[in-house]
């Protein structure tokens, strides 16, 4: 009996968790604490993503090229996220806030993200000049040549000229304004009719900035009033951010 006894005796001694048992034990519960904060840090990390909906509240600046023309851009003003980025491009979309001219922000989160407010955004296209005028000097060599019939007087001190079926113009009409010492203001619309909201970017407008440099801005026509100021503004918001 003595040989049973001491195997009872070894048995009732033994511990009820083996060493190796609980090294396990302790690797999984370290595995899965690891897992827990990887998701919770990722989880917050993707969440910022999704609300920020591919903006950035960013300022770093990023030097760029387009053609000739060398520009310091803040990361905020820049629309797309891949062209966030230093070096050489064909072109950069840009947009800003009016009458601010500030890129996005928390604080202005709404007007970036909500339709119904997106009339108070100005969006700009910076590029390479392929042709020789801007909008302004195509007034008389081109745009003239297409309208149909007499300008119509227009609200904010601007002439209407409508535009022949043919021109290939669709809808839009052509809008122009005197400027004291310069050429005269064009603009391209697509007026929205009775009862309809004016969009974000139903009227276009190009001007020759720098030594090779097209900016191809869009507005709201809810905004034609500021005209003036928004051409003016929007010329030294990049001319201020030309690389001398």
């Amino acid at each position: 009996m003595a040989g049973p006894a001491r195997n009872l005796s070894a048995a009732e001694e033994a511990p009820l968790l083996s060493n190796r048992f609980v090294y396990r034990l302790t690797a999984i519960v370290a595995v899965l604490a690891l897992l827990t904060a990887a998701i919770s840090i990722g989880g917050h990390w993707f969440g910022q993503r999704i609300a920020l909906a591919g903006h950035t509240d960013s300022r770093e600046e990023f030097l760029v090229r387009i053609g000739q023309d060398k520009l310091k851009l803040p990361a905020n003003t820049i629309r797309f996220r891949d062209q966030r980025q230093a070096g050489v491009t064909e072109r950069v979309d840009l947009y800003l806030t009016w009458p601010e001219l500030e890129g996005y922000s928390a604080g202005v989160r709404s007007r970036f993200d909500d339709v119904a407010q997106s009339s108070s955004l100005i969006f700009l296209q910076l590029s390479q000049s392929t042709m020789s005028r801007d909008m302004s000097g195509r007034l008389e060599p081109i745009y003239s040549k297409l309208f149909d019939g007499a300008p119509q007087q227009a609200a904010f001190g601007l002439a209407l000229h409508r535009l022949r079926a043919d021109s290939g113009y669709g809808s839009e009409v052509v809008l122009t304004g005197q400027v004291a010492g310069a050429p005269d203001y064009v603009v391209r619309c697509v007026l929205p009719v009775s009862g309809d909201k004016a969009t974000s970017g139903d009227c276009q407008r190009d001007i020759h900035i720098g030594q090779d440099l097209t900016v191809l801005y869009r507005f709201s026509s809810a905004l034609l009033k500021d005209w003036q100021h928004i051409d003016a503004a929007v010329r030294l918001f990049v001319e201020n951010r030309l690389v001398k």
